[in-house]
């Protein structure tokens, strides 16, 4: 799950690449039956799968939410007398295949994807806006809704949103829920903890992960112009700000707090067997823990003493609207339902835990699962992951520069390094 996690969100960079130099194909042939999932049939385009030439409705998703989805979408189907595809393209492939389908006019009606996809798409004219219910926003969480908002259009129909929490191992620190970072440091040093900290760093990074520390640290990616919108030309990386963060990204590696040994294949196991005190992760971790025994406790990730707040990344998976869509009518109808109700949502959540932004839904179901509302309320104080196409730029140089600082390098030529590398990259 972990490595899957840095991947969805890493793969910004890659995926925005190969899709803005996709091409269009054609398919072959592949059979699909009623509300089948498709993962085989290979086309032109990206290793994507064809559209059945008889369904009403085609709904493309990853190898993890095509199976969570499928039931409810056929059921939905039913209900409405029409026919449901839902078929599998890897979730490293998704996007730039999703693109180049459309444009060869053989995609699907409908894709799921991260909300920070939504700039390459609209770039890509590979989405058309959708009109949601009128009362949408109080059914629909206020993160979830900013996430899918685009140069003030609404692309997408949010469903579910993953953000960081900080998990505490009982038995290795008194402070399992710390008001500071410092606090945090000290009650692990105190517990006798291996690690202090389970953080993703490794050789090339993981800026995803360090967000938290590198806002708190008064860091930012990007600033906004007058009407609230990113700015890609007001670029952060390099500037005064990531200047005290990397400052401080060096002083906890000199102390070891982070390490460029833990990475995103062994930061959630060192947790799981007792080997950290704390861990910075996600939902997608939750299972793994509560299966290793650990008595923990999962709160908000704490800022540093007298710094900014610790806000991580928050990722909104969400429903598209193909703008080359065959069926164009059937899938604004989907997406409306499934803006109005629960129902699809609970089945994928029943299926694929992650919190969902349907209110009464998260109460529903915070009910039998604590973590939920845990994590459902750091989402709302986390900052949307930026969905302009210049986020493609900061993956690859700011998580090399945050693990070379880590790893000794001198923080400010480093950082600044890397800002000049970005700037160059969004042109």
């Amino acid at each position: 799950m972990q490595i899957r996690r840095k991947n969805f969100l890493a793969l910004s960079g890659a995926v925005t690449a190969t899709a803005l130099l996709a091409a269009c194909g054609g398919g072959d042939e592949n059979s699909s039956g009623t509300g089948s999932s498709d993962a085989g049939g290979a086309s032109d385009a990206g290793g994507a799968p064809a559209a059945p030439a008889d369904a009403d409705l085609v709904i493309w998703a990853d190898e993890e939410k095509a199976p969570a989805l499928e039931p409810s979408a056929l059921a939905w189907g039913e209900q409405n007398g029409l026919k449901v595809s839902v078929q599998v393209v890897p979730g490293d492939e998704l996007q730039a295949s999703f693109i180049t389908a459309n444009q060869a006019g053989n995609g699907p009606d409908i894709t799921m994807g991260a909300h920070d996809w939504i700039g390459n798409l609209v770039q890509n004219s590979a989405i058309s806006p959708v009109q949601l219910p009128a009362d949408v926003s109080d059914t629909i969480a206020a993160v979830g809704l900013e996430a899918v908002t685009y140069d003030g259009q609404t692309y997408g129909v949010p469903y579910a949103v993953e953000t960081l929490a900080l998990y505490a191992n009982n038995a290795l620190t008194d402070a399992p829920t710390p008001g500071t970072f410092e606090e945090l440091i000290t009650a692990a040093e105190a517990g006798g903890a291996e690690n202090i900290l389970s953080l993703p760093v490794g050789e090339s990074g993981d800026p995803y992960h360090m967000q938290p520390i590198y806002t708190s640290a008064g860091g930012y990616l990007f600033g906004k112009d007058a009407e609230g919108n990113l700015d890609p030309s007001d670029l952060g990386v390099g500037k005064e700000g990531s200047l005290a963060a990397a400052d401080k990204i060096a002083e906890l590696g000199q102390q070891g707090v982070l390490k460029n040994s833990i990475t995103g294949d062994n930061s959630i196991t060192l947790f799981a067997e007792g080997k950290s005190a704390y861990l910075i992760s996600g939902p997608w971790a939750l299972a793994t823990v509560r299966d290793s025994g650990v008595e923990f406790t999962v709160s908000p990730i704490p800022g540093f003493e007298g710094g900014q707040p610790a806000a991580p990344f928050a990722g909104v998976n969400s429903f598209y609207v193909a703008s080359q869509a065959k069926n164009a009518g059937f899938a604004q109808q989907f997406m409306t339902d499934v803006a109005s109700s629960p129902d699809v949502a609970k089945a994928m959540y029943e299926a694929n835990p992650l919190p969902p932004v349907n209110l009464e839904l998260r109460e529903e179901i915070a009910a039998s699962d604590e973590y939920v509302m845990i994590f459902a309320e750091a989402a709302e104080a986390a900052d949307p992951m930026p969905a302009i196409p210049a986020m493609a730029a900061i993956w690859g140089p700011l998580g090399i520069a945050q693990a070379n600082i880590v790893g000794g390098a001198d923080p400010h030529p480093t950082m600044e390094a890397a800002g000049e590398e970005i700037a160059t990259a969004i042109g």
